[in-house]
Formats: C-alpha cells, sequence, structure tokens
C-alpha cells in the first residue's frame, strides 16, 4: 500500500471544476474549457505524498518549468496558455498556477537518460540493457553513457510504480510514426537542457517528459519540464562515477526517512511520519539552489 498518508480535499474556486488531484498537482478545467494546473508544495518519496510540505517547492517547479519551455519553442511547444490568476483564486495560487491547452496525451513517460543511475542502473547490473538498449560492459552508478538513450515507461497511477517499456512496446501502443516522433523530441530537449545546464555546472543525468498532441495534431510539451522532480541534477564539480552522486533534489527527504532519526519501516504498510524542520529547511534550499543555478536569478 502507498499513496497519501491523507489526500487533501480540493479547494473549490467559482467557475472552476475540479478534476484530479495528483502527487503535487491539482487540476481544473474552467468555463472555456481549459485546464487550470495549481503545483502544490506536497512531496512525495518511496511512492507516498508525504505529511510535511516543503515551502516555495510548488512555486520554484512552476517558475523554472516556465524558464524551461521558453528554450524549447522550435523543438517541441508548451501547453502554457497563460500564468494569470483565475477569478476568485486564492491570492495563494499566485506563481504556481498555469492555464493550460487541453491535449490528447500519450500514455507513456519520455524518459531521456544521458548518465547511468537508479532504475536503468538497476537493469543494467542484471541484463546489460536498459528498457532493451544493449549498453557497453563495464558502467557503474554514475557513468556517462556513449549517447543519451531514450528509455520510455508506463505511466503509473498515484502509489504505484511507473514501469520501463521498450520502444517496441511503445510503437505497439501509440504507432511506429508517434513512437519515432516521441523519442526524436525527447532527446532533442534533453540535449538542449543537458548543454544549458552544463554550462552552469549542473549535469542532467536524466529527466521525463509528458508530451501531448494539440487539437492541430502537434506534439505538445506539457506538465512540468526539467525541475527536480522529474530530473536528476548533478553539481558537475563534484562527478565522479561509482558511487551515488549529490544531487538538487529531494535526497534529504529520501536519506531522513530510510534512517534509524524517523522510525519508519520502509517494508511496512504504515505512511511515513512528518518531516522535522531540519529536513524540510534543506531541502527547500536545495530546490532554490537547483533554481538559482539554472536561471541565474536571485529567488
Amino acid at each position: 500500500m502507498s499513496g497519501f498518508v491523507e489526500k487533501p480535499e480540493p479547494l473549490q474556486v467559482p467557475g472552476l471544476v475540479h478534476l484530479h488531484t495528483g502527487k503535487v498537482r491539482d487540476l481544473y478545467r474552467n468555463e472555456t474549457g481549459d485546464l487550470v494546473m495549481v503545483a502544490s508544495d506536497r512531496i512525495s518519496a518511496y511512492d507516498w505524498v508525504l505529511p510535511t510540505e516543503i515551502p516555495d517547492k510548488g512555486r520554484v517547479l512552476t517558475q523554472l518549468s516556465l524558464w524551461w519551455f521558453d528554450k524549447f519553442t522550435d523543438l517541441a511547444p508548451s501547453h502554457v496558455i497563460s500564468t494569470d490568476l483565475p477569478d476568485g483564486a486564492p491570492a495563494d495560487w499566485a506563481g504556481r498556477t498555469l492555464i493550460c491547452e487541453p491535449l490528447r496525451m500519450t500514455p507513456v513517460e519520455c524518459v531521456a537518460r544521458g548518465y547511468l543511475t537508479g532504475s536503468g542502473l538497476a537493469e543494467y547490473e542484471q541484463t546489460r540493457t536498459v528498457c532493451g538498449l544493449a549498453l557497453p560492459e563495464g558502467l557503474v552508478d554514475g557513468s556517462e553513457l556513449p549517447a543519451p538513450i531514450f528509455t520510455p515507461a508506463t505511466k503509473a497511477a498515484v502509489g504505484d510504480h511507473d514501469e520501463n517499456v521498450s520502444y517496441e512496446e511503445v510503437a505497439r501502443q501509440v504507432g511506429a510514426e508517434t513512437a519515432a516522433l516521441l523519442r526524436r523530441t525527447t532527446l532533442d530537449v534533453y540535449g538542449r537542457a543537458r548543454d544549458i545546464a552544463r554550462d552552469r555546472g549542473i549535469i542532467l543525468a536524466d529527466t521525463k517528459f509528458e508530451f501531448g498532441f494539440d487539437t492541430d495534431d502537434r506534439l505538445v510539451l506539457a506538465d512540468e519540464v526539467l525541475t527536480p522532480d522529474s530530473s536528476r541534477f548533478w553539481p558537475a564539480a563534484t562527478w565522479e562515477p561509482g558511487h551515488a552522486q549529490p544531487s538538487y533534489d529531494k535526497q534529504y527527504v529520501r536519506d531522513w526517512l530510510t534512517s534509524p532519526a524517523s522510525g519508519w519501516d520502509r517494508a511496512s504498510e504504515q505512511p511515513p511520519p512528518e518531516l522535522p524542520q531540519e529536513i524540510v529547511d534543506a531541502t527547500r534550499a536545495k530546490y532554490l539552489e537547483a533554481y538559482e543555478l539554472l536561471t541565474g536569478t536571485r529567488w
């Protein structure tokens, strides 16, 4: 069992219809049929949405996504229509809300990997492949791959693991033409983002994108892009293959939850406990550091 420790009651806003509450975002539809996406300060780990929030996290994710979306307009337009606050919305939604175009979403998470770690490393250690793609011998945790690879996954419900799948399985699900477009666009966007991050002293180890098609059948970037929630960012100055790398994400949260200090048994069905203030502060600082290093602007 996993999911929300306690699923929040959606805020009711006049003129908006609540559609979905995800791990981080709440989704509404406005009166014109556009989607209203609100990024909360919720944080998840080990398939649980935790009871403690990280202040400013939703705004960081939203503002960083907007910064990145602007970098890829020639590769794939984004689903963002406006950042204006809907009438009647609470002031707290400012900076964390996007008005978005409804899309026909593809049923795959489009993952690009330039370095070996995480679930890719686990698969490689068993089979010398990732998502059916053969890789050279001798790679270790943190190794740079010979070239970036497209390693798609099926989308999972809240509390379930996304499951890595082969490119052939994606082609079966969405058709060969769409699969090729998803792979090409994913690797093009990743390649540009990797170079931008590298210029700022950050390694973009891997990331995941979500795509959909608009009414003109154009492929459109959706959800969030290249945030610490959807990407692994490592400091380039300390990169050293052979072990887990320090990262700009929720590693403080994961480490504390699996430490004796938390008193939590990950293997049990009991929900995780509240986070201590020092873990909240350290995690918030990592998200802000990632934002400032990438964008070059103070939070």
